[in-house]
Formats: C-alpha cells, structure tokens, sequence
C-alpha cells in the first residue's frame, strides 16, 4: 500500500536557497582573506569652486612616486601603489583591514577646465589635484543699467 504525500511547492525552495549560499560561502571565503591585499579604490572628493574644480583623494602610506597622474582626451587618471609593509611578516599580523595593491581611477574633465594648467600636490597622505577654469568659462557680472522713463 502507497501512503499519499501532501505536495508543498515551497519545500525545496529553501533548500535551494540553503544550496545556493553554501556555494557563495566556499568560493568567496577563501578570496575575502587575501582581497585586501590585492584590489582597492581610494576614496575622493571632487567640489567646484568659482575658479577652479577640486578633486582630493585619500592616499595614505603611499610614496610620491608611486602615484601617476596624466590628462588625456580630456581624462584625468590616477594610477598608484600602496606596497605592503615587508617589515612586519604577514603571520605575525593579527588583523589587515586596510587595502594593498595597484589601483586606477579615471574621471572625464567638463570642457570648462583649462587641461594645460592642472596641478597636483601631495601632503599628509591626501593628493590634491587643482584644474582651473577656463577664462571663457568663469562667470561673468554684467551690469545693468536702469533708467527712469518719465511718460
């Protein structure tokens, strides 16, 4: 004699859901121990001011010539390293938070900055990149006269 069984179409479906965060747990943990020590962004800032766009980026630990700054076709990269410290073994550390490796950041320049006079300075591990305006481009007060007209 066959027993009869009540189907329930969400039965597996947590199953599956169970399956499926397993598979994501075994491939992506092993990568999460080394990931930052390969791959990282540093954060920026970019604000207009009348004469000039500013962008500032976070770039501690890092050595002047490492970092490379170029403008083309109206794109202004940054490239760099931050290289991990070899003074300290890897197994002695107790924790790494902070991010190691090569990085890219790549932003299109409006038509109003002056691409020849951009400047960049490097202090107390922020980089500052200065882009001017372009004269055209700034602002202008027009005044106005205004007359009576007596009718």
């Amino acid at each position: 004699m066959s027993s009869i069984t009540r189907w329930d179409p969400f039965h597996n479906l947590s199953s599956l859901q169970d399956q499926v965060n397993r598979l994501f747990n075994t491939t992506f943990q092993g990568r999460a121990d080394n990931s930052a020590l390969t791959t990282w962004a540093p954060a920026v800032d970019i604000y207009e001011t009348e004469n000039e766009l500013v962008l500032k980026a976070d770039l501690p630990d890092m050595v002047e010539k490492d970092l490379d700054i170029r403008v083309e076709n109206n794109m202004l990269t940054i490239h760099g390293e931050r290289k991990f410290e070899e003074k300290v073994k890897e197994e002695n550390y107790l924790r790494i938070e902070r991010a190691y490796g090569a990085f890219t950041r790549s932003f299109s320049l409006p038509s109003t900055v002056n691409s020849e006079a951009i400047k960049a300075e490097y202090k107390n591990g922020v980089l500052t990149v200065l882009m001017p305006k372009r004269a055209e481009s700034k602002p202008k007060q027009v005044k106005v006269n205004v007359s009576s007209s007596n009718s």
